[in-house]
């Protein structure tokens, strides 16, 4: 007769979860593994400059406020980009299907079609999407991540008035994202989930981070890990940053761990002397968001996610539930992805048009008194300022 064990579990029944999940994390370990050798042995990346090349911009509404802050941007882009689109140079592909009610439906946290469309595509601006509680539909932003091989999460934080010029290096697509759905349960005894850094993926996300330092005249970039605690994983990440680092001996490089970089942003007398941020998926997702609301709120910063061959430009915020249920969605601030479409024309090689946005941007900020809600003005109030600002350029 099997001994019974605390939890409820016969010895037999426990051997028989341990071999189930030993199998599992198996499959897993292989499956990173072949992930590792494949990017490093990636291509190179793609060339924006390639004459007579026609850039696909695709536009992805999303979920809440999503195709209202969208509509915005796509008035803007049209009329920004208008001579571009006239003669080919650059065509706008509204792309379906990436709504939490078709994502439901199919069962599928981003549908086939929608990927399949999404990859015509060089670049693409989305809205926010809803990522369900529970179930199998996982976050469409990290699945998108993972499928386009968007290892670089770039966001810029700017407060000119108190010295902050920020800009965030955040792997993308490793850490504890990676496998986020895909852990071990013991029902009733416990669950765990697993964290992976690797080396072609570390390599690859310091280098874009060095290369915008040099590239742009910064002098100074900080790796944030916990790698006194996490020692295996966040260890490696910081022995190959700074691997990375030698070869760019012009670049101070400073090492802080997550806990205490989190309080250095919000002290005014260290935080301006940070340029370059380097760090792992989860420390980069916590470290942004404080960073933006250092700037104004989520809803004043725009983000970028980049890889070699396509590249994901959004709104870091949410899909804003309450302020939908509220019924004042029509009063969301565009701001954040009108920054998030600056950022894509920069990477496209568009400087020019990204500095016209930008000024635009700031333009419209000083002229429309944007709230969040009824006791300020509309989302379209905004963009209609922002059209006539462009439209007064042209003249």
């Amino acid at each position: 007769m099997d001994q019974k064990l605390p939890n409820g579990f016969s010895d037999t029944a426990t051997e028989n979860e341990i071999r189930d999940a030993v199998s599992h994390f198996e499959e897993l370990l292989r499956e990173q593994l072949n992930r590792q050798a494949r990017i490093a042995a990636d291509t190179a990346p793609r060339d924006f400059h390639e004459p007579g090349r026609q850039i696909r911009i695709g536009l992805i509404d999303g979920d809440g406020i999503g195709p209202i802050i969208m509509r915005e941007a796509r008035r803007v882009l049209d009329s920004l980009l208008a001579s571009e689109i006239a003669c080919g140079q650059v065509q706008l592909c509204t792309i379906e299907g990436l709504t939490i009610e078709n994502r439901l439906a199919l069962g599928k946290t981003v549908p086939d079609d929608t990927l399949a469309a999404i990859r015509t595509c060089d670049v693409f601006l989305k809205g926010p999407t809803t990522t369900p509680k529970g179930g199998t539909v996982e976050s469409a932003n990290v699945t998108l991540r993972r499928e386009l091989d968007l290892y670089a999460n770039v966001r810029p934080v700017r407060v000119p008035e108190e010295n902050i010029d920020w800009t965030f290096f955040r792997e993308n697509t490793e850490g504890e994202y990676t496998l986020g759905s895909r852990g071990i349960a013991f029902p009733g005894s416990l669950s765990m989930d697993f964290k992976v850094i690797t080396d072609a993926g570390t390599r690859r996300i310091a280098r874009a981070a060095y290369e915008f330092a040099r590239n742009n005249g910064k002098q100074r970039v900080a790796v944030v890990t916990k790698a006194n605690i996490m020692k295996k994983t966040d260890g490696m990440f910081s022995r190959i940053a700074h691997e990375i680092a030698a070869e760019y001996p012009e670049i101070e490089t400073e090492e802080y761990y997550i806990d205490i970089m989190t309080a250095n942003l919000v002290n005014p007398a260290v935080r301006s002397r940070f340029q370059v941020f380097l760090l792992p998926n989860l420390y980069g997702d916590i470290l942004t968001d404080e960073a933006a609301q250092i700037q104004g709120g989520v809803g004043t910063a725009g983000s970028a996610n980049i890889g070699d061959h396509c590249a994901m430009f959004e709104a870091i915020h949410g899909t804003a539930p309450r302020k939908m249920e509220a019924g004042e969605g029509e009063y969301a601030n565009p701001t954040s992805i009108l920054r998030a479409a600056e950022m894509l024309l920069r990477h496209i090689g568009m400087r020019e048009k990204a500095d016209i946005l930008s000024n635009t941007i700031e333009q419209a900020e000083k002229d429309v008194h944007i709230t969040g809600h009824r006791d300020g003005e509309t989302c379209a109030a905004f963009g209609d300022r922002m059209l006539a600002i462009l439209s007064e350029g042209k003249r």
